[in-house]
């Protein structure tokens, strides 16, 4: 994918999408957010170079909905491919750079022009309800629904064509004042040109928009982080393997903050790369 919009709440949770982004080989990203929250966020990351990414900024002035993010977005992702995730989700399993890299493919190709992410729940009357034939074809879409026709919930990563923009324009504000993802995920669905790509078991999907499923996603990450000695979401690392800089800027990334547990273990990933 070449362009990513990345509406962001919370401040703390940026590095778990930015890890999904670069994972799937983006580095030109838009960042939306609250006019109030966007400072916070451009003190932090800068324009992203000692990443090796391209991090621009806009507002989103009223929660008017996620589709709202390819209209505030159009210039940005006009003319090719492009994302969207919510900057609460976290993503974490084998394999998933792999299989966001071969999503993306479907987009770029024209395969597809919509591929969405479901993940198997025991409760799906909680969420968008995603379901697709043998082919990974999506053949229903369907909002926290009585009698869910799955138990694939539909994650918060879109990938996109280039069509998107003029999909989000088009569409009418929900009787709640929002522009709907979903209105934008069906338009897709008619076309039939959406594919939904299972997640399954093994993997673990995190929407942290509550306290209680925020003291999960805490209580998860901590776990496998002492336990297997790695850090997860670690930007800096994800950029090293992604090639997008090297060893050495990865040491000195982490020399930056060597007085910190944190610089320590980006200074022992650059080293294990090759000498800094």
């Amino acid at each position: 994918m070449s362009k990513q919009l990345l509406p962001v709440y919370d401040k703390p949770m940026i590095y778990y999408p930015l890890s999904t982004l670069l994972l799937a080989g983006v580095r030109e990203i838009l960042l939306i957010s609250t006019p109030h929250d966007l400072p916070g966020f451009q003190r932090l990351l800068g324009d992203g170079a000692h990443v090796g990414l391209e991090i621009s900024y806009a507002a989103q002035d009223q929660p008017n909905g996620l589709a709202e993010a390819f209209v505030i977005g159009a210039d940005h992702v006009r003319g090719g491919p492009s994302a969207l995730v919510l900057g609460d989700n976290i993503f974490h399993g084998p394999s998933f750079s792999s299989t966001l890299q071969q999503a993306a493919g479907r987009v770029t190709s024209g395969e597809s022009g919509c591929v969405l992410f479901g993940y198997p729940v025991k409760d799906p009357q909680r969420y968008g309800v995603g379901e697709a034939d043998d082919d990974g074809r999506l053949i229903s879409i369907e909002e926290k629904p009585e009698h869910p026709r799955s138990d694939r919930a539909i994650t918060g990563l879109y990938l996109y064509d280039e069509h998107v923009v003029d999909i989000a324009a088009s569409i009418e504000p929900s009787p709640r004042g929002e522009l709907e993802i979903t209105d934008v995920n069906r338009a897709y669905l008619e076309q039939g040109r959406a594919h939904l790509q299972d997640l399954g078991r093994g993997f673990a999907w995190l929407d942290t928009g509550t306290h209680e499923s925020l003291m999960e996603a805490g209580q998860y990450v901590r776990v496998l982080e002492n336990r297997q000695g790695v850090r997860i979401a670690c930007i800096e690392e994800v950029a090293l393997r992604m090639g997008f800089i090297d060893a050495r800027q990865c040491h000195d990334l982490g020399a930056r903050q060597a007085g910190s547990g944190y610089g320590e273990y980006v200074m022992a990933v650059a080293e294990r790369f090759g000498s800094p």
